[in-house]
């Protein structure tokens, strides 16, 4: 690093220690999602909740990741750290169970589409801190976001305090992902190398959805994708395919399968192309030096990439999210499971909506048909849990035992589609049911 801002860094260098003392009890402070976590503040920020001198922290987030979970998302924490989480993974999910065990409410749950997030940490949340991971500052003295602009691009401009742990191992991604050092208060280091999502195999019923799937997503397709099994097995059979492009909320290792396959070339996007675009990425160290300093692949806030307005300008988006429950008008759960919150809505409502607004665009939903080796059917008369993608915006959804688009059909007709989704065993009660309920 050389240039003119060397000496603003240097001013603004110190230890973790030293930032988190910026830190005031009783406010609201703001981490970045997955990879975007800072390891090393997270651990500074525990160590001094621990010597009793930080207390009555509201914390806001999506995604948490281990470092969280061994710091300030420990269950022995949560006198003094309140969790506001906007998507919920296994951490939460275990802090929620043990304090219901022991009677106390310790997570907040706060309901928010993906796309919504920036606004709300900027305009509703009156933030003091926000920390994050960035790559190392240029000659011009920026920094980039790297695997993780989402909410951070406007977290880090709205909090009265923005302090970053630079990792030599993020990478510098282009697009709408920089920070400059004049907008920073403070800047730690620590190289720790980045976390590497393990990779599930997927099972019969998933292998065959994603040929099912595979073969919905014609020659110049532009591509959303979540992460696991079943997106991956989709990639996996379009490496065929000519002129892809992507425009997607998660950039997951079976997209860049299909960059450094040729598939992907984004030529035929009217919204940055050339480019991929994506607003947070999780993977593997291959995924990671691939993004590093290349011009084709741009990050941009969340507000952008999930702007159903925006995801729409662009021609054959094709958008493949999974849920956990359909009911028999094609309604979504994708967030609730045996009535406890599993995870959050995210970005699908958005790219559902974004992708039947696009030309030529389709939005695909898919599970497998059953749960608990098949005790229970994820196709039910009616959903256990929240409305994650309403039945007029659902358009095509897919089983292992078929593909059934919904748009245009009467209520009996979504009914009969829906329970040929069904796996055989449930078929007759869900039959049974839409009679009882009149729909047949």
């Amino acid at each position: 690093m050389t240039g003119p801002f060397e000496q603003d860094y240097a001013s603004k260098l110190c230890s973790p220690a030293e930032a988190a003392n910026i830190l005031s009890s009783g406010t609201n402070i703001s981490m970045g999602m997955a990879l975007g976590e800072p390891p090393a503040l997270l651990q500074a920020i525990n160590e001094r909740i621990e010597a009793g001198n930080l207390t009555e922290l509201k914390l806001w987030y999506f995604h948490s990741m281990p470092e969280a979970a061994a710091t300030l998302l420990r269950y022995e924490m949560m006198d003094h750290v309140h969790p506001h989480c906007m998507f919920m993974g296994p951490t939460e999910r275990a802090l929620a169970e043990r304090g219901e065990a022991e009677g106390r409410k310790v997570l907040n749950f706060v309901p928010v589409a993906f796309s919504d997030a920036p606004r709300l940490l900027s305009q509703h949340v009156e933030l003091d801190t926000f920390i994050t991971t960035v790559s190392p500052m240029d000659k011009h003295g920026y920094f980039s976001f790297g695997t993780n602009n989402d909410y951070a691009s406007t977290a880090a401009r709205s909090a009265r305090h923005t302090i970053v742990e630079v990792n030599r191992h993020m990478p510098r991604v282009f697009g709408d992902s920089m920070i400059h050092i004049s907008e920073i208060d403070g800047i730690i280091e620590n190289h720790a190398p980045l976390f590497e999502a393990p990779e599930r195999e997927a099972h019969a019923e998933e292998r065959h959805i994603g040929e099912m799937i595979a073969e919905l997503v014609p020659d110049g397709a532009c591509l959303q994708m979540g992460i696991g099994a079943l997106p991956n097995e989709v990639c996996g059979h379009l490496k065929s395919r000519r002129d892809l492009g992507i425009h997607t909320e998660l950039l997951s290792p079976g997209m860049v399968d299909l960059i450094e396959a040729g598939a992907v070339t984004n030529r035929q996007k009217n919204t940055f192309p050339g480019r991929t675009v994506f607003t947070f990425a999780l993977g593997n160290r291959r995924m990671y030096d691939l993004l590093d300093d290349n011009p084709a692949i741009n990050s941009h806030p969340v507000n952008i990439v999930n702007d159903p307005r925006h995801i729409a300008k662009n021609d054959g988006v094709i958008s493949i999210n999974a849920t956990l429950q359909v009911d028999l008008f094609g309604a979504c759960n994708s967030e609730n499971l045996a009535g406890r919150q599993y995870s959050g809505s995210g970005g699908q409502l958005d790219f559902v909506r974004g992708a039947r607004a696009s030309k030529g665009g389709r939005s695909i939903i898919a599970c497998t048909s059953t749960a608990k080796k098949g005790a229970i059917s994820r196709i039910v008369p009616e959903l256990t849990g929240p409305v994650t993608t309403p039945r007029n915006d659902v358009d095509t959804v897919v089983t292992e035992y078929g593909v059934a688009r919904l748009i245009g059909l009467s209520g009996e007709e979504r009914a009969r589609a829906m329970i040929a989704l069904a796996h055989p065993d449930h078929r007759a009660d869900l039959e049974a049911a839409a009679r009882k309920a009149h729909i047949l």
